[in-house]
């Protein structure tokens, strides 16, 4: 996916198969996090993220309440080895199944063509599913670029985002907000998305490109709005 995505993809939706790839991606995704949570800095970033969190909904940290938080920290790579061997596929079967219904339903009702190209037709949900997990791989090389940063910056999210890169606005600025919430790897992951989409639809990436690229920027300017206000800008 890194080095030919265009030819793994062809591969995969020629023959649907995710399960294994899947497993892969959730295992190392997993490791990596729980991993960076078991050390010193990871428990110590896990319970200031904590701390930030609920002051950014105006909850007042009192010293039971810290400690209340700190005795969690323990749980954490527990906590969230679970949401990622659990939550990763229910939300790949969920993402697939939006995609299938909707691009099916784009291919049973085409707009008229003038040309003799031919009719595309519709895929199954095995080969969306197939390009969803295998555009997710890109998120296993995330968790190991990911975590060796979080532990130097002593840091829990945010290594692989835009604002890591463009450091230059104010922290609690909407452009800083902004840049923070857009994922680099998010990003990658809606070009391969689309690209996988494009193959299987006989379509052009870039059309499907530009309706995705539209409902994450959507969605990281809202998120940013939301903290942008919670933080009183």
């Amino acid at each position: 996916m890194v080095r030919s995505p265009r030819v793994t993809l062809t591969n995969a939706v020629a023959n649907p198969r995710s399960l294994g790839l899947g497993i892969l991606i959730v295992v190392i995704s997993a490791a990596c996090s729980a991993s960076f949570l078991m050390t010193r800095a990871g428990q110590l970033a896990s319970l200031d993220q904590q701390v930030r969190h609920l002051e950014s909904f105006g909850v007042v940290i009192t010293d039971d309440t810290y400690e209340q938080l700190r005795r969690v920290v323990p749980y954490r790579p527990v906590i969230s080895a679970a949401v990622i061997l659990i939550g990763w596929p229910i939300l790949w079967l969920l993402t697939a199944r939006v995609v299938h219904w909707f691009g099916n339903r784009t291919v049973e009702s085409p707009p008229r063509r003038s040309d003799d190209r031919p009719a595309r037709r519709p895929a199954t949900f095995a080969q969306v599913l197939t390009v969803v997990v295998h555009a997710s791989a890109i998120f296993a090389v995330r968790a190991l670029v990911a975590a060796p940063v979080n532990y130097a910056r002593e840091s829990l999210g945010g290594a692989t985002s835009l604002g890591t890169l463009m450091p230059a606005f104010g922290e609690s600025t909407f452009p800083a907000r902004l840049v923070g919430a857009v994922d680099l790897f998010v990003v990658w992951w809606v070009v391969l998305i689309a690209l996988g989409l494009g193959i299987l639809y006989q379509t052009r990436t870039l059309s499907v490109a530009r309706w995705l690229f539209g409902a994450y920027a959507g969605g990281a300017a809202v998120l940013a709005l939301t903290q942008a206000l919670r933080g009183g800008v």
